[in-house]
């Protein structure tokens, strides 16, 4: 199993923007308490709600490097147009995310990942006897599913004695960085299966056959969590 920048659980800040998402989408008279396929989607809300969901999903450093305080036009045009490049590109994500989700659809989507707890362990039952193996991969400039939440992952996993990988990748694109770090991640995913399959092959040799000559590559990360 390899669970990339996730939590246990939501986190307060996190319930918290999910909370301005959906009254985002419900302040729109057309969301019509959610009957409004016959109408139209409720557009201006969910396009504001995409807006702050996609901030989330950034961070301070990438949206220097991206936009700094580019002006869309060299001047300031003193009124609410969009004098900004961040102003645009988010209102660009906004409109675009109309075309193509439902607004009822993120509002459940949301509530779920809010309901979502799996700090209890419950899932762990039998993990005595689980060959499962975990590889959990955050990223150091994500500020929306925290670096620590994912520690915590790896600190309950070690508890019940589950064998698990940890690697905190270093990164400026926030949690979009699991959607960047391809390279990245495709190396480290692919030497974790790459062990696996290596320790899955050598397991079955009896006692006092020796050795298949066979050795697990060494991973490129280390485990840095106590």
């Amino acid at each position: 199993a390899i669970p990339i920048a996730t939590a246990l659980k939501q986190s307060p800040q996190q319930i918290a923007f999910d909370e301005v998402i959906r009254q985002s989408i419900m302040a729109d008279p057309a969301w019509r308490k959610g009957d409004y396929y016959d109408h139209g989607q409720p557009k201006k809300g969910l396009a504001v709600a995409r807006m702050i969901g996609h901030i989330t999903f950034m961070s301070d450093q990438s949206m220097e490097q991206k936009f700094s305080r580019k002006l869309k036009n060299g001047n300031l045009s003193f009124s609410f147009a969009e004098d900004f490049e961040v102003e645009g590109y988010l209102r660009y994500r906004g409109d675009n995310f109309v075309k193509r989700f439902d607004a009822n659809s993120y509002l459940y989507i949301t509530k779920a990942m809010d309901y979502f707890d799996l700090s209890d362990g419950f899932f762990l039952a039998g993990a005595d006897k689980m060959e499962t193996r975990f590889l959990v991969i955050s990223f150091t400039s994500d500020w929306l599913y925290p670096s620590h939440q994912s520690q915590e992952i790896v600190r309950l996993l070690k508890r019940r004695g589950v064998a698990v990988t940890y690697c905190d990748l270093k990164s400026t694109w926030g949690h979009d960085a699991f959607l960047v770090e391809v390279a990245e991640e495709t190396r480290l995913i692919r030497n974790f299966l790459k062990n696996i399959r290596i320790s899955r092959a050598l397991a079955p040799l009896p006692a006092g056959t020796g050795g298949s000559g066979m050795e697990a590559p060494p991973l490129p990360y280390e485990d840095r969590i106590p």
